[in-house]
């Protein structure tokens, strides 16, 4: 796994204060799943003070306040509780990326990662 540092130093006259990195524990990876099942892509961050997730679905922030079907887990990870995909509404599927805020330091954004439904399993008897 690629790990991408980034170390942060301020210079305040001849003090200097340095703080700790800030980078993913854990990145979202491309999913199969199934219509009406649960769907986790996992995001976790290192970084003090505290980061804020957010999730971008095909290059657009989620709105997951006013979302009953996919919510934030404590440690970053996005969760849809039940996936919705029909022959002609597919709102779950796409290109998800986790994005990482500390104010003070800027932002980190994660690789992308597919989140596909799989169609109905059949099988034949012969």
């Amino acid at each position: 796994m690629q790990r991408l540092t980034f170390f942060f130093v301020l210079l305040a006259g001849s003090a200097f204060r340095t703080f700790t990195p800030f980078y993913f524990l854990t990145e979202p990876a491309d999913t199969v799943t199934l219509r009406g099942t649960p769907a986790i892509l996992n995001c976790s961050v290192y970084a003090e003070p505290a980061a804020k997730i957010e999730w971008k679905k095909d290059g657009t922030f989620l709105n997951l306040v006013s979302d009953d079907r996919r919510r934030l887990l404590s440690e970053g990870s996005l969760l849809i509780t039940s996936v919705v995909h029909s022959k002609h509404n597919k709102p779950d599927e796409g290109i998800y990326q986790c994005v990482a805020t500390v104010d003070s330091l800027g932002s980190i954004v994660s690789r992308t990662a597919r989140l596909s439904v799989a169609g109905k399993c059949y099988v034949l008897h012969v």
